[in-house]
C-alpha cells in the first residue's frame, strides 16, 4: 500500500470518527454524573477541599439544611481526624437527563482507629438507605455538572454548632 494524500485522509477520517464517538459516549449525562460522583468521593477521601468545593454549586443545600460553606467547614473539621480514610460505594445507580442527574449508592467508611473515626463509621456504615447525590447541568459544556443536594433519609446530623 502506498502512502498518498487520499490514504492519509481516510486514515485521519477514521481516527477523527473514533475520537468523536468516544467523546460522544464520555459526554453523555449518565456517564458525566457517574464520573463526577466518583471524583467527588475521591476528593473527600483524599481531603482535597479545593476540588470538593469545585463540585458544589453555589446554591448547594442538603436535607440537613447545610449550605456550601457549612458543609465544607464541617467536612474539614470532622474528617481531619480520620487518618487513611477509605470510602467504598456499593450498588451505585445513576439516572440522568440533559439538565439533571441523580446518583445513589450505599457508602461505607473505613479509617485508622480513633474515637472520631469510630463515631463516623458507626453513623455511616450502619445505614441501610443509600446516599443520593443530586446533580445539575449548569452550562452548555457537556462536562459542567454541579452538586446541588445530598440526601439520606436515615442519617441524622446535629444542627450547626451542636457537634
Amino acid at each position: 500500500m502506498t502512502v498518498s494524500f487520499r490514504n492519509g485522509f481516510f486514515v485521519g477520517l477514521i481516527f477523527a470518527t473514533i475520537f468523536a464517538l468516544w467523546l460522544w459516549q464520555l459526554w453523555q449525562p449518565t456517564r458525566q454524573v457517574e464520573l463526577h460522583s466518583g471524583h467527588l468521593i475521591a476528593a473527600v477521601q483524599s481531603k482535597n477541599w479545593e476540588a470538593l468545593g469545585g463540585f458544589l454549586d453555589q446554591s448547594y443545600r442538603d436535607q440537613w439544611n447545610q449550605d456550601r460553606p457549612v458543609v465544607l467547614s464541617r467536612l474539614r473539621e470532622v474528617l481531619r481526624f480520620a487518618r487513611n480514610l477509605r470510602i467504598t460505594t456499593t450498588s451505585a445507580k445513576t439516572i440522568a437527563t440533559t439538565a439533571e442527574g441523580d446518583w445513589s449508592a450505599r457508602i461505607t467508611i473505613d479509617a485508622e482507629e480513633n474515637e472520631i473515626a469510630e463515631m463516623i463509621k458507626s453513623r455511616v456504615n450502619n445505614l441501610d438507605t443509600p446516599f443520593e447525590l443530586h446533580w445539575q447541568h449548569v452550562s452548555w459544556k457537556p462536562w459542567d455538572w454541579k452538586l446541588i443536594r445530598v440526601t439520606n433519609s436515615a442519617l441524622e446530623l446535629p444542627a450547626a454548632g451542636e457537634f
